[in-house]
């Protein structure tokens, strides 16, 4: 199989630039870009072997033609310039064109980096978890205090309908994601984002497919970390250890701290949970100014507008318009979205597949009802999380709840059985802990368990970072047929 070719000389935007086509358009985060591309006035085209809603449907409505396949005549026309998606690898027919002709090339990141954070304060929000609900918080706060940003993030933000926007503000607001950027530059993407300020929530292991352990992951923070220039600021969650760590080592910019204890910048206290809302005291260089009220449930979600709220007071913003922008946030989709209630029953769709990530929604969840049952129906779906490196650990990420129904996971090709993670292993040990736990086959097999066992007041929290053959709509179609 012929392996692409690419000349590292071509690596870069051409001055003189008309036609762009993006290969793997319809990923998430190439399909913003192509419309963000658009709107700057370029012909976009792009190909993807996976075209259906909604980027399908996104796509067309904005006449953006999207080639079915990779094949190498995709590119008979000669754009002046290739954006290669994550998802392509070396093998790709179309890569394999790109080399054979000659054409400039950029990955998504550097495409970001290049045509739209230049001349920009970009704001990048890093970490393993919560980046993508704390870069959708500043951008929804700033958009609030009229000063809508740019930004690119890895979910529907509820207040635009969109995850990503064009600005002429001075700010950009960017999830900084630590995965890597393509076959041929293999480092973190958020390297691409030229930093003025930061927030970074958490360093654990993560991406087992591409880091070998956490000092691997350390040493990409440790460079993004230095890229902040001495006139920007790290907003720091300084109680995680190896966040602490990596920004008393790397940071040559001013480093706010924000936690639960006084001994950070910014601390909270008081912290009270009333169904999926938050409130919490706010206190800054040992002095309490005032009180947070957050429509999110649970400390995680708490801590993560505080890093806003020190975050934007840096940039000059004041606290009263911080927090009244803070208070009328309307979510992310997949971020304990409810898609529905039916029969008493009400449905959570969340991102979490990270051990932590469990643990923390699961915490606020039954934060939020804490006199109902919690059902949860967990997808291992990752590359991370289908690997035997987090067995032990999710053991103790599901003791929020009542029930764990665990899918059978889709084995890696490319990883022995014996280090792959094992859905049945996870169902005997959370047994063991006393909690109750079962393990299904297919996600046919889980539909039945639920019409079976929901009751009105149950609440079903369903995990997973993919669609999860429809679970969500299936399960509420099945609640609304035991109740007609």
């Amino acid at each position: 199989m012929m392996e692409a070719n690419l000349d590292s000389a071509r690596n870069i935007a051409p001055e003189s630039l008309r036609h762009i086509h993006l290969i793997g358009i319809c990923g998430t985060g190439m399909a913003a870009m192509a419309a963000m591309l658009q709107q700057q006035g370029f012909v976009v085209t792009g190909s993807d072997e996976n075209i259906y809603p909604p980027m399908s449907d996104y796509l067309a409505e904005l006449g953006i033609e999207v080639m079915a396949g990779y094949k190498a005549e995709n590119l008979n026309a000669q754009p002046d310039l290739v954006i290669v998606g994550n998802v392509v690898r070396r093998t790709n027919p179309e890569a394999v064109e790109l080399g054979r002709l000659g054409l400039s090339y950029l990955s998504m990141p550097q495409a970001l980096g290049h045509f739209f954070l230049q001349q920009k304060k970009s704001l990048v929000v890093a970490g393993t978890h919560g980046k993508t609900t704390t870069s959708s918080l500043l951008a929804t706060t700033l958009h609030r205090m009229g000063v809508t940003p740019g930004f690119m993030i890895g979910g529907l933000v509820e207040a635009f309908g969109r995850n990503a926007h064009v600005s002429d503000t001075e700010y950009f607001v960017v999830e900084g994601d630590e995965y890597d950027t393509a076959f041929f530059n293999k480092v973190s993407k958020f390297q691409h984002y030229q930093p003025f300020a930061s927030i970074l929530t958490s360093v654990e292991f993560d991406h087992a497919d591409i880091f070998v352990d956490l000092e691997a992951i350390k040493a990409s923070f440790a460079e993004f970390i230095g890229r902040i220039p001495p006139g920007g600021a790290l907003v720091a969650h300084t109680e995680d250890p190896v966040v602490a760590e990596l920004a008393a080592n790397n940071a040559v910019c001013p480093v706010i701290s924000y936690g639960t204890n006084e001994s950070c910048q910014w601390f909270l206290t008081d912290l009270q949970v009333k169904g999926l809302s938050s409130s919490f005291r706010v206190h800054y260089q040992g002095k309490e100014i005032g009180t947070c009220q957050l429509p999110m449930p649970g400390l995680h979600n708490c801590l993560n507008g505080l890093a806003v709220i020190a975050l934007l007071h840096r940039l000059g913003f004041t606290f009263e318009d911080i927090v009244q922008g803070l208070s009328s946030f309307e979510g992310v989709k997949r971020r304990q979205q409810i898609r529905g209630v039916v029969g008493g029953v009400t449905v959570i769709d969340d991102f979490a597949h990270h051990p932590t990530a469990v643990r923390e929604t699961l915490n606020a969840l039954r934060l939020a009802w804490p006199n109902n049952r919690l059902l949860v129906v967990f997808e291992p779906r990752t590359n991370s999380s289908r690997r035997a490196v987090f067995q032990s650990t999710y053991t103790t990420a599901f003791s929020a709840a009542d029930k764990v129904l665990i899918r059978k996971h889709v084995p890696l090709d490319t990883v022995p059985l014996s280090e792959q993670f094992s859905s049945p292993q996870l169902a005997a040990d959370l047994q063991t802990r006393g909690t109750e736990a079962y393990c299904f086959d297919d996600t046919e097999a889980i539909l039945t368990f639920l019409e079976k066992t929901c009751r009105s007041g149950d609440i079903v929290v369903i995990l997973s970072n993919g669609g999860f053959d429809g679970i969500h709509e299936r399960l509420l179609t099945i609640l609304g047929k035991l109740n007609d």
